[in-house]
């Protein structure tokens, strides 16, 4: 039987609205695969955010879905590039892509950013997975990568919050299989792992933030509350790890940071030729595990 436990966090130095990763954090992360900070985005920024996501019809044009193999789906908006947007300058703001380069030890990119959209009582649930599950097949030859998951609404069990396997990225890269349209770790192997491992609630109010290695198992359930759970979501790549082919996410190109005081002051809508958004036929990953699963 699985068990449940409480995450430890961290909090920004708020009079300064600035983070500075100590040695503890930085331990942490290197043991855990995870650190979570709370309030990483202060009340301002959260609302900013949140304003964004739901007024800028970019995000709704470019949204897909994929069913999570009961019938289920989650929306997605998914783009390459950071912009010049609020979704971009957070992303190159030093509290969060600075925070993952401390975390990573080294310069990153940004690989890509999305929105995942649970809806109130139809939001599907993501399967048990490593995000470098998928990015191993786009040519990353190391897991020198990580996710900022930045909660844009509250984030609860009701609702489909992340669940994550602490020190699940020490496990190495593990096979994945297709599940529904989504790939995920093969159960059998999910089943055991289960059973000699505690399942971390990823419990965040609007502006918290999880930072999580590449290789940390994670899921997530159906929304079935009324409560809707909206998140953004930027992926970084250390840059000595530039992948090994071109495919539908970004070779290494010099990130330009911003100071955090830039996002309270951002006002450019999003531009679609500057974010480069995905479309989901152009998913090299998936095409990949599928030929793979298929022989």
């Amino acid at each position: 039987m699985t068990k449940l436990t409480v995450m430890k966090d961290f909090t920004l130095d708020k009079d300064a609205n600035c983070l500075h990763v100590t040695e503890e954090m930085f331990q942490h992360f290197k043991d855990k695969g995870y650190i979570i900070v709370r309030s990483l985005l202060n009340k301002e920024e959260a609302e900013i955010l949140k304003n964004t996501l739901e007024n800028d019809d970019c995000f709704m044009a470019f949204r897909y879905s994929r069913d999570d193999g009961s019938g289920r789906k989650t929306k997605v908006v998914l783009w390459n590039a950071a912009g010049n947007d609020v979704t971009g300058v957070i992303a190159r703001s030093e509290k969060v892509a600075g925070t993952m380069e401390s975390l990573l030890d080294g310069e990153v990119y940004h690989y890509h950013s999305k929105i995942i959209m649970k809806d109130a009582r139809t939001g599907g649930m993501h399967v048990w997975h490593q995000d470098y599950g998928y990015w191993y097949n786009n040519g990353c030859l190391f897991p020198d990568m990580g996710t900022v998951f930045i909660a844009a609404d509250k984030a609860h069990k009701g609702n489909g919050c992340l669940k994550i396997i602490e020190g699940s990225h020490k496990m190495g890269r593990l096979a994945h299989e297709v599940i529904g349209e989504q790939n995920g770790i093969c159960e059998e192997r999910m089943s055991h792992i289960l059973e000699r491992n505690e399942i971390m609630q990823v419990e965040l109010e609007p502006g918290d933030a999880l930072f999580f290695h590449s290789n940390v198992i994670h899921k997530s359930d159906q929304n079935k509350s009324d409560d809707r759970r909206w998140a953004l979501l930027c992926a970084y790549n250390r840059a000595d790890n530039n992948p090994i082919r071109k495919h539908h996410h970004p070779q290494y190109s010099k990130l330009k940071k911003v100071p955090n005081a830039e996002i309270a002051k951002c006002k450019q809508k999003v531009i679609p030729e500057e974010k480069d958004f995905f479309h989901l036929s152009k998913d090299v990953s998936v095409k990949r595990l599928n030929a793979n699963t298929q022989k």
